[in-house]
C-alpha cells in the first residue's frame, strides 16, 4: 500500500535525518586499492558482459548511482574511468564525502548531486547502467523510487538492484523490534545500550549468526543502518518479481545464480532436483530461497519491459553457442587438495555465500577450463571430437556456477 503524501515527506525527512547523523557505508579515503582491483586485465570486460552478452564491449557508457551513499559512486568513477558516472543520494554529508573523493582523485567522469532517488526524472537524462543496491528497501515509496528508476534508464539499459531478503533477516527484524518496544532510538546513546543488549543476547538468537559475519555491524554506522534505520523492508524472491513485474521491469538474471539453481551445490542433490531445474526462474528461485534459509540480500540485473533483447536466452545447443566467447569470471578459487578419487580440482566462487556451490572437474574438464583466455570462440576451443563431447554441458555447468560469463555479441541480433 502506498504511502500518503504527508506520511511520506514526514519519513523522507526522518530518513535524511538519519543519514545525516550516521552517514553510511562509513566514509573511506584511499580508492587506490579498488583501482587496482579493477585495472586486472579483463576483469571489467568479464563484469561488462555479465550484465550484457549481446552488447560489444565498450567502456565509455553512462551510470547512475541511485542512493551513492558516501563512496559508491566514486568508486564506480574509478572502476570505469571511461564511463561517465552520476552519483545522487538524499544525504548532504554523503555527496560532500563523495565530492572529497571526486577532488582528492580528480574523477573527471563524475557528477554528484543531493538528489532523492525518486527524483532521478529531474537529472533530464537516462543511462545505459543503473546501480541501486541497498537503497529501495530504506525508501519511504519503494514503488515510486522504481518507476522513477525505469524512466531514466535507456530501452537497452539495465539495472543492477540489491534489496534485503526476509529469511535470512529474521534475526535482525527481531531486534528492530526489541528495539522499538524498549525505546532504542537512532542516537548516540541509543546505540551504545544497543551494543551492550546485543553483547548479552543468548548465542543462539537468530541474529547471531549475522552479528560474528557481517560486515554492517562493525561499525557504529553499520549497527544504526541495520537496526535502527527509520524505513526497512525486504522482499522475498516472489515480492521482488511482483515489484518488477507491476512497475515497467523484468528480471534477467541473478548477479551471483548458483546458490538459486538446482542445478549447483545441495539443491542439485535433491531427488527432485531435475524437476526443479525445469521451473521458471522465479520458481526455481523461490524454492531456493525457502530451502537456504539464509538469504540476507537478493542481487539481480533487471531490465526494462521493452528491451529489444529480452527474449533472448544463453544457448548451449546450436551453431550460436559455438560463436560466442566464454570469459572467466575473475573471483574463482582452485581448489586442488583433499578432493574425491577422480576429481583434479574444484572451482569457487568467492562472491558465494554458500561453500556447498562448489564445481568438481575431472582431469580433462580443468584443461578445457584452463584453455579458456577470452579471446577464442567455443568452436575454436573445441579443437578435438573428444573435447566436443563434454566441452557444451561442461560451459554450461560453469555459467551456473558463477565461473564464467559470454561475449555473445558476435551473434547480436537485429535492433
Amino acid at each position: 500500500m502506498a504511502q500518503q503524501p504527508h506520511a511520506t515527506e514526514t519519513l523522507t525527512a526522518a530518513i535524511r535525518d538519519f543519514y545525516e547523523r550516521y552517514p553510511y557505508p562509513p566514509a573511506v579515503t584511499d580508492l587506490e586499492p579498488y583501482r587496482q582491483y579493477w585495472s586486472a586485465p579483463g576483469r571489467r570486460r568479464a563484469d561488462f558482459h555479465l550484465h550484457w552478452p549481446w552488447r560489444a564491449f565498450r567502456e565509455d557508457y553512462s551510470i547512475l548511482v541511485a542512493g551513492c551513499g558516501t563512496d559508491q559512486a566514486g568508486k564506480h568513477a574509478v572502476r570505469w574511468p571511461a564511463a561517465q558516472v552520476t552519483g545522487i543520494d538524499v544525504s548532504a554529508i554523503s555527496i560532500r564525502s563523495t565530492a572529497d573523493l571526486k577532488g582528492r582523485y580528480k574523477l573527471d567522469n563524475l557528477t554528484v548531486r543531493q538528489l532523492a532517488v525518486e527524483g532521478a526524472e529531474e537529472l533530464n537524462c537516462q543511462f545505459d547502467q543503473i546501480v541501486c543496491t541497498g537503497v529501495l528497501h530504506h525508501l519511504p515509496d519503494p514503488v515510486r523510487g522504481i518507476r522513477a528508476l525505469r524512466k531514466v534508464l535507456k530501452p537497452e539499459g539495465v539495472l543492477h538492484l540489491m534489496v534485503y531478503a526476509p529469511y535470512g533477516r529474521a534475526g535482525v527484524y527481531m531486534i528492530q523490534e526489541f528495539c522499538r518496544r524498549t525505546g532504542l532510538a537512532a542516537t548516540d546513546q541509543g546505540l551504545r545500550q544497543l551494543a551492550l543488549a546485543l553483547r548479552a543476547l543468548p548465542a543462539d538468537h537468530p541474529v547471531a549468526r549475522l552479528l560474528h559475519g557481517a560486515p554492517d555491524f562493525a561499525s557504529a554506522a553499520g549497527c544504526a543502518d541495520a537496526l535502527l534505520n527509520p524505513q526497512d523492508r525486504a522482499y522475498s524472491v516472489p515480492e521482488l518479481f511482483e515489484l518488477l513485474e507491476s512497475n515497467g521491469l523484468r528480471f534477467l538474471r541473478w548477479v551471483r545464480q548458483a546458490p538459486y539453481s538446482a542445478r549447483c551445490g545441495l539443491l542439485a542433490n535433491l531427488p527432485h532436483a531435475s524437476h526443479l531445474a525445469t521451473l521458471a526462474p522465479r520458481e526455481e528461485a523461490a524454492a531456493a530461497e525457502l530451502f537456504r534459509g539464509t538469504m540476507v540480500r537478493h542481487s539481480a540485473i533487471v531490465c526494462r519491459d521493452d528491451h529489444p533483447w529480452l527474449s533472448r536466452q544463453i544457448q548451449f545447443a546450436g551453431r550460436e553457442s559455438l560463436q560466442v566467447v566464454p570469459l572467466r569470471l575473475p573471483d574463482t578459487v582452485t581448489l586442488r587438495e583433499r578432493l574425491p578419487t577422480g576429481t583434479a580440482a574444484a572451482l569457487r566462487s568467492r562472491s558465494h555465500a554458500y561453500a556447498d556451490t562448489i564445481l568438481p572437474l575431472a582431469r580433462h574438464e580443468l584443461e578445457f577450463v584452463e584453455a579458456i583466455d577470452g579471446t577464442r570462440t567455443v568452436s575454436d576451443l573445441i579443437a578435438t571430437e573428444s573435447r566436443a563431447a563434454f566441452a557444451i554441458p561442461l560451459l554450461e555447468r560453469l555459467w551456473w556456477h558463477d565461473q564464467i560469463v559470454f561475449d555473445a555479441s558476435a551473434t547480436r541480433p537485429e535492433d
